[in-house]
């Protein structure tokens, strides 16, 4: 199973046309089944700002999930609380979308609450949706959860808020079976596995937390603002996560890591 992961494209704010090309370029490179899109299309909500995303995206040729970031919705009032959805579900019908296929189920969760401009948060609610879910996956298919805002830091941009009562959150979707978790939100790429901040217990199943870099034109002012995207090949035993950067023509790679899957650690690779 191959996905592509973008996140914070704020399309209406600083655009370069070189990059859609390029990225098209790439998809075809890497060629994911599925692409998934954590939030912020837009930089102020504005309905011409989420045409201009939808129509990227669309382009892509690929399977979309899109689930909104805190910049998705009206930035003006009252239209922020009588109606911060409308423009997005014109274009993608709902906040919360799921895609089923024998290799993945990915389940979207909307982080985004019009009263807190950052931060965001997930109910209890919602992670019991998502515990259904996911137990209806199909054997050895990828279970995968997406959010807006990340539930792990990065070297920069410390910050940025994430979700609220983040350890809580993190804890219930690894317990709702969740194997990969993805996010936005900070503009950098981050990426951790479940040994490295929960204590090894009776084979712990293995999960990967993971956030893209931005999409978007850095903002000027912002040192680690990257700018970028994730690729995730999951195979039987194991997860590839390749993260690609923008450098001024084309899209590099520039790490590629590999992570366990089910409670084996990783076979050790004679050098």
């Amino acid at each position: 199973m191959r996905l592509l992961h973008i996140s914070d494209l704020h399309a209406g704010s600083v655009e370069e046309t070189a990059v859609e090309p390029s990225l098209a370029a790439l998809i075809e490179r890497v060629d994911p089944q599925l692409v998934v899109a954590t939030g912020d299309l837009a930089h102020r909500g504005r309905r011409r700002e989420h045409e201009r995303a939808a129509a990227f995206l669309r382009a892509l040729g690929r399977p979309l999930l899109v689930i909104p970031g805190n910049h998705d919705i009206p930035y003006t009032f009252p239209a922020r609380f009588t109606s911060p959805w409308a423009e997005f579900e014109r274009q993608w019908q709902t906040v919360e979308p799921v895609h089923r296929s024998d290799g993945v189920v990915v389940v979207g969760l909307n982080s985004v609450r019009p009263w807190r401009h950052q931060s965001g948060r997930i109910r209890p609610a919602q992670i019991e949706r998502a515990r259904e879910l996911l137990s209806e996956a199909p054997a050895g298919a990828l279970r995968v959860v997406a959010l807006h805002h990340h539930l792990i830091g990065a070297p920069w941009r410390t910050r940025k808020r994430p979700v609220a009562r983040r350890s809580e959150v993190l804890a219930g979707l690894v317990d709702a079976g969740a194997e990969l978790i993805l996010a936005g939100h900070i503009h950098q790429a981050a990426v951790s596995e479940r040994h490295e901040f929960e204590v090894e217990h009776d084979g712990l199943r293995g999960v990967t937390v993971s956030v893209a870099p931005g999409l978007g034109q850095p903002r000027p002012k912002r040192r680690g603002e990257a700018r970028g995207l994730h690729f995730y090949e999951a195979r039987e035993a194991e997860l590839r996560v390749e993260t690609y950067v923008w450098r001024e023509d084309d899209w590099s790679l520039t790490a590629r890591r590999t992570f366990p899957r089910g409670r084996e650690p990783l076979r050790s690779v004679d050098a």
